[in-house]
């Protein structure tokens, strides 16, 4: 069975010394306490004690004792024997002369603090369970699994085996496509648990998505997973119309809880975003599995888009009706004046001490006519509004544009909610009921969620209920519930009932064991808030402490409450030789064409060999390279394939071109290319100096979109007139951006910051995360520290 998923670094680094332990690492693994003092103590002469100290620290920082026990870094040297006071380091050579000592002390060693081989049982069974949990519950690669079993083992003093070894057994649990470039294990079972859920009809059905009608030009999967693109009544009609297509297909009723939900998401994706001919060539278990996952994951995704469309067209008609009634009322505010300023003339006389009570009367109308004054109250009244008022008269107008969309969305989305959207959902229950019908018993018209300012407009003196205004009471009632998350939907991701995504009961308790394992945690909460208890009161205790003398923060007195105040940091000016450096090497730089770079960056690190066939992972042609690299251009700099076509080319050729297109160019692929690139990055000496890549940072940016999408948002800080999207992204402190996720409009970064760490596939291993202001809130904290990594928000507002 092929490892070569093993880079030649990960293989020299593997068991052995790559370089000199840092400070810190010295500090941890090479520092001998009085117990290991004692067992030194036993040895006879510098170079035994030496020797066995040594033998000792290598263990416990590489897991493994060497072939040569001497060959350590200097540096790891000097800081053994400096503490058992040997001054020769020079007698470190004679440790050699007797062959067995070395392998005698290794032995004492290993019985003495506990260490096991790899094949002792169970800690092999269980170091195999773990992996195949892993590669089943995630979609890691092979090489970032070989990384966690080498550190898990190295920390429960399992002894590593030889590289291929442990190689071997990663890769016989996952078998990874980067390997034998075909389906791994865990997607082989993925596959078949699939295949076998849908019956023959269902099966059938699925088929036809990928068949062309008669009446269009595209099949079934291109036409559902288009998704609405207008925010408009009859885009929402369609929206809806397109899930009931994906309901009827009777997916959504399977059970596929036996199938881990990142699997499943993945796969989806996949269906998704390639050709639907080049999921028609897949094998039949692959191509039913594939489908099934895209319609099980797209009946979510239809009701986000619909309730997504629904929230925009709400929204949209509250702005657009107070702009309306906004731009009316400055029309007439003349005539308000001119009638207000009769009525002042006319409230003078009254509040005039000089003029007799019987003499108002006579005096009002000398100055002002009794038709004027009239008039003037009548202009009055019809221009002035309450003061909560929202113009929903003038929303009112808009009644046949809600009928559009209102009666289907009545009867396809059943709408769920707590306790504190029980009137709403009633109200929506009773509007079901009536529709249709043009007279109801104003008696049975729940009122419970109509607000004081709706109430004049739904209910007339004559206690009989306005239907129109009803409606749009209960549409707007309708937005803000879901918004609070009091009403949802479901199956739905951004719009469900997030009490649902809690494992709870029975499915907790299978699952409690696997997941605290996976996550080295222990099975009860109180162990680890103990030890949470420890950490916030030695960090008060030593924040205290150091509080008097901190020249960076103080606590000053504003608005009669004590409030931190941190002293900002000082910018640091530009020295005249950096800015001649950065001129000069900018000057050094050659001109060359985006083309020419992209093929030399694969001559150096063959990014490129990543992208595989989608169904015949071996498909390989002459100068693929050069085709895959013309695509990817073709795609970033979004010019279409026309421009790189070369007819006298055979890499370049348009049938060349199209077919890499449609089956090399895709998620997984380009996930695995930029990998490489960044691993590449990651063993360029000057990156190394940088960071190791285990702190990492993340931000957002802001790009207008240009094109028709319901993902854009509008935000006028960023974007104008104009609608956009958030790109968000992860940077290492090697300077590689290792994930980005695009995230509609501008919600809060903190909801998509934990996925870009968890989806991640390179190498690096950040354990530290910082963002801004916007990445922060007080659930990432606990769900970091869940998952094993440490959040640093910078937070603009910390003195608050």
């Amino acid at each position: 069975m092929p490892v070569d998923f093993l880079t030649d670094e990960q293989e020299q680094r593997y068991g052995r010394y790559a370089s000199e332990p840092t400070p810190a690492q010295l500090a941890r693994y090479f520092h001998l306490d009085d117990a290991d003092r004692k067992l030194v103590q036993k040895r006879r002469g510098n170079h035994n004690r030496l020797g066995f100290a040594l033998q000792l620290c290598t263990v416990r920082f590489l897991g493994t004792f060497l072939t040569n026990p001497t060959d350590v870094p200097a540096g790891a040297v000097a800081h053994v024997a400096t503490q058992l006071d040997i001054a020769d380091f020079g007698c470190l050579a004679r440790y050699l002369e007797r062959p067995t000592t070395h392998r005698e002390h290794a032995g004492e060693i290993q019985q003495s603090y506990g260490y096991r081989d790899f094949s002792a049982q169970p800690e092999h069974w269980r170091l195999v369970r773990w992996l195949y949990e892993r590669a089943w519950l995630s979609a890691e690669r092979p090489s970032i699994l070989f990384d966690l079993a080498t550190a898990r083992l190295v920390e429960r003093k399992v002894l590593l085996p030889g590289v291929t070894v442990l190689a071997r057994l990663v890769a016989s649990v996952r078998d990874s496509e980067a390997l034998l470039r075909s389906a791994d294990r865990a997607a082989n079972r993925l596959w078949c648990v699939l295949s076998k859920l849908p019956n023959s009809k269902q099966r059938a059905r699925l088929e036809e998505l990928l068949q062309i009608t008669d009446n269009s030009r595209t099949t079934g999967l291109d036409r559902l997973r288009r998704s609405p693109t207008r925010q408009s009544a009859p885009a929402l009609v369609d929206a809806l119309n397109r899930l009931v297509e994906v309901c009827s297909l009777g997916i959504n009723a399977l059970d596929v809880s036996k199938v881990p939900p990142t699997r499943l998401k993945l796969l989806a994706r996949t269906a998704a975003s390639v050709r639907a001919q080049a999921i028609a060539r897949m094998p039949p278990e692959r191509r039913a599995a594939t489908l099934l996952a895209f319609v099980h994951v797209l009946e979510a995704t239809a009701t986000d888009d619909a309730i997504d469309l629904l929230d925009l067209l709400i929204g949209d008609l509250l702005a657009t009706s107070k702009r309306t009634g906004e731009k009316e009322r400055l029309r007439t505010i003349k005539d308000l004046d001119a009638a207000a300023m009769r009525l002042k003339e006319a409230c003078s006389v009254l509040l005039d001490p000089t003029c007799d009570d019987d003499r108002v009367r006579t005096e009002v109308f000398t100055r002002i006519s009794k038709e004027h004054l009239a008039m003037a109250m009548a202009q009055v009244e019809a221009l002035t509004r309450p003061p909560d008022d929202d113009y929903y008269d003038v929303m009112m107008r808009r009644w046949k544009h809600v009928r559009i969309f209102f009666p289907r969305l009545l009867h396809i989305i059943n709408f769920e909610g707590t306790e504190a959207g029980r009137p709403i959902l009633e109200a929506l229950r009773f509007l079901y009921t009536v529709e249709g019908r043009r007279k109801f018993d104003a008696s049975a018209v729940p009122l419970a969620c109509v607000s004081k300012s709706w109430l004049r407009l739904v209910v007339n003196p004559k206690g009989e209920v306005d239907r129109r205004a009803y409606t749009f009471c209960v549409l707007e009632s309708l937005r803000h519930a879901l918004r609070r998350r009091d009403l949802f939907v479901s199956p739905s991701q951004r719009w469900g009932d997030p009490r649902a995504k809690l494992l709870q009961g029975d499915a907790w308790a299978c699952v409690r064991s696997t997941v605290c394992r996976t996550l080295d945690l222990h099975p009860t909460a109180q162990p680890e808030l103990e030890a949470l208890r420890r950490q916030l009161d030695e960090a008060y205790r030593r924040t205290v402490e150091n509080l008097p003398t901190n020249a960076a923060v103080r606590i000053e007195q504003v608005n009669g409450r004590d409030t931190i105040v941190l002293s900002g940091l000082d910018k640091l000016e530009e020295p005249p030789s950096l800015i001649a450096q950065r001129e000069q090497l900018q000057e050094m730089l050659p001109h060359v064409d985006l083309p020419e770079v992209l093929l030399e960056v694969h001559t150096r690190t063959g990014f490129a060999d990543e992208f595989t066939h989608l169904s015949e992972g071996n498909a390989r042609v002459e100068d693929l390279s050069i085709s895959i690299c013309a695509v990817l251009i073709a795609e970033a700099c979004n010019i279409g394939l026309e421009p790189l076509v070369r007819s006298d080319v055979p890499a370049l050729t348009r049938s060349r071109l199209s077919w890499v297109q449609q089956n090399y160019i895709r998620m997984d692929t380009l996930i695995r290319a930029n990998a490489r690139l960044v691993n590449a990055q990651g063993s360029i000496p000057l990156a190394q100096l940088w960071g190791g890549g285990e702190v990492a940072s993340a931000d957002g940016l802001r790009f207008t979109v240009p094109v028709r999408t319901l993902n854009a948002g509008p935000n006028s800080k960023y974007f104008g007139v104009g609608r956009g999207i958030t790109y968000y992204n992860f940077t290492s402190d090697q300077f590689t951006g290792f994930h980005g996720i695009v995230i509609p409009g501008t919600l809060r970064d903190s909801l998509f910051l934990l996925e870009g760490l968890l989806e991640q596939q390179t190498s690096l291993r950040p354990t530290e995360v910082m963002t801004d202001t916007a990445g922060y809130s007080d659930v990432v904290f606990g769900l970091f520290w869940l998952l094993g990594y440490q959040f640093s928000p910078r937070l603009a507002d910390i003195g608050e």
